[in-house]
């Protein structure tokens, strides 16, 4: 499959020329996730597509709001030339006019939930944000697996959780749930605060944005439980370390990882070729198998049975959405908050 992959992205862009042997090597940026997105990327879709266009691929890592702050602070003057981030700060990116309209999409193959207005964006998967915990470190303690985001409030867990911060979708989809499990909502956060300060806060080791460190902090036993994706779950499990994912009782919040071509007066057609590229069959497959996307192409062949943790088939119906338009209206303010009542 990696071959069919690595022929689609050689056979040549649409509707571009193969690049001249001797035409002058241009340097293509891309940002995007880092961690284990990022080494699927270098290993298995970067070579190749330097290769075909005779460009040198830097590889901007970094989280979803970080890259929404580096194409704020180059709006002068953009260099990023396609940017992946989550579905979130991606209709912010979006609004403030960063993202092109994507040419060529096979519109008819992506999933209805993965195209964003305009198709100004595209999603490259599908992910749910839930519970990961150390099976190990629970059935040498005789605890049974967590089942619900009320879980992270249980003082047996004191010291042993980890959540990534507010500017991570997984700690905003965390702030969320505890808001809509206690009656409120994205249009009113306060109990969702509240839960935070007073019944999981005190549990909680550190707010780790960082997907190395959130592995390393499993691996050296300080952290058992934890808030992430499948996609980041099911590749800490594919080294072997005995992790698991939860898709928790109360509902498993969609996350839609997300490309768009940055728009600029300079852009490179190539651009739009990486972003097709992306949501091809195989590549799509690629993702599923290799990072537990749920695919956004329809076309793409992937076993559900093969992918424990990935929102296929009828795990994909737990899935619950959030409403990024009442989200991205208060986001600034509930990041202040949160690091002056909860992260401090």
């Amino acid at each position: 499959m990696i071959t069919n992959l690595r022929g689609l992205l050689l056979a040549g862009a649409i509707g571009l020329a193969a690049a001249a042997p001797a035409a002058a090597q241009q340097t293509f940026y891309v940002a995007g996730y880092g961690g284990s997105f990022e080494q699927t990327m270098r290993k298995e879709v970067i070579p190749s597509f330097e290769a075909r266009h005779n460009v040198r691929v830097e590889y901007v890592a970094g989280n979803s709001t970080d890259t929404l702050a580096k194409l704020q602070a180059q709006r002068a003057n953009q260099q990023i030339d396609v940017a992946f981030m989550d579905d979130g700060p991606m209709y912010m990116a979006i609004q403030l006019g960063f993202c092109a309209p994507i040419s060529s999409l096979p519109a008819d193959d992506i999933v209805p939930a993965a195209r964003f207005p305009g198709d100004r964006a595209v999603g490259v998967g599908i992910v749910g944000t839930g519970l990961m915990y150390n099976t190990q470190y629970f059935r040498e303690r005789g605890w049974a697996p967590p089942t619900s985001w009320n879980d992270l409030a249980d003082s047996k867990y004191r010291g042993l959780i980890v959540i990534p911060p507010i500017n991570n979708t997984y700690g905003l989809h965390t702030l969320v749930m505890f808001a809509r499990m206690a009656g409120g909502g994205e249009a009113n956060i306060e109990p969702g605060f509240k839960a935070m300060k007073e019944r999981v806060n005190p549990n909680v080791l550190a707010y780790e944005p960082s997907p190395g460190k959130m592995t390393e902090l499993f691996q050296s036993g300080q952290a058992a439980l934890a808030v992430w994706g499948t996609g980041r779950v099911a590749s800490f499990a594919a080294t072997g370390f005995p992790v698991d994912f939860v898709y928790p009782k109360e509902g498993t919040v969609t996350l839609l990882a997300a490309i768009c071509p940055i728009a600029k007066a300079n852009a490179t057609p190539l651009a739009q070729e990486f972003v097709r590229a992306v949501v091809q069959p195989d590549l799509q497959a690629l993702l599923a198998r290799e990072y537990g996307y749920g695919p956004v192409n329809r076309r793409a062949p992937v076993d559900p049975a093969a992918m424990p943790m990935a929102p296929v088939g009828e795990r994909a119906a737990k899935l619950i959405n959030v409403d990024w338009d009442v989200i991205n209206q208060n986001r600034d303010a509930w990041t202040r908050r949160w690091n002056r009542e909860v992260e401090r």
